[in-house]
């Protein structure tokens, strides 16, 4: 089915059919310049409103790395402490703070949200962070890098040790960055097919 979609096979399979979940990273370095330049991509995805509510926090130096892998579950302590990058996804629900220039075309947005419950602004902040973390790992391969994101860490132990009680983050994923090392790859798992996952009404 390939050949009726206008992305070309290979980058299809970059993206998705020959991508995998890392969980072992060579030392290459990843740099600056390629985060930039996956942000730079993966930023025009859709959000609702366009509120754009992920934030990325590039955990780089030894220091940081240790203080995140204290809060890492099982076997995402290692993963973590050896991938030569590691990046923790918050939703910000203080998103509405950036209305005036994300969203324009309703000069009462900000003002509006600022009114509501935070956890009115939770909900909404973690569903379309969620989306932006799907792209973001669209946007690494895309680099040519695998990712290994995970959700099994203490998340408030995070956000207390990074961005401190009164924080508007909540932390969401832990993603491990690089290029995949030795025996990187579990065994891929079986997908759904269409006629289990799709239905018309």
């Amino acid at each position: 089915m390939s050949e009726t979609l206008v992305l070309d096979k290979a980058a299809q399979d970059l993206l998705f059919r020959d991508a995998r979940t890392a969980n072992s990273f060579t030392d290459e370095p990843v740099s600056e310049d390629q985060v930039r330049a996956i942000h730079d991509l993966v930023k025009y995805g859709p959000t609702a409103m366009n509120n754009q509510p992920l934030r990325v926090t590039v955990v780089r130096s030894p220091e940081a790395r240790e203080r995140l892998v204290q809060h890492m579950a099982g076997n995402n302590a290692p993963k973590t402490s050896s991938a030569p990058l590691a990046l923790i996804l918050s939703a910000d629900t203080d998103f509405h703070e950036h209305f005036p220039k994300t969203f324009p075309v309703n000069p009462g947005a900000r003002d509006n949200f600022a009114g509501m419950p935070v956890e009115a602004r939770e909900t909404m902040a973690a569903q379309n962070a969620l989306l932006q973390v799907a792209y973001l790992i669209i946007g690494v391969r895309a680099a040519g890098l695998a990712a290994g994101p995970m959700t099994g860490f203490d998340a408030e132990g995070v956000r207390r040790e990074f961005f401190g009680e009164d924080s508007a983050l909540r932390p969401l994923v832990v993603m491990n960055v690089g290029r995949p090392g030795p025996d990187a790859w579990f065994d891929r798992l079986p997908r759904l097919d269409f006629e289990d996952a799709v239905t018309e009404i």
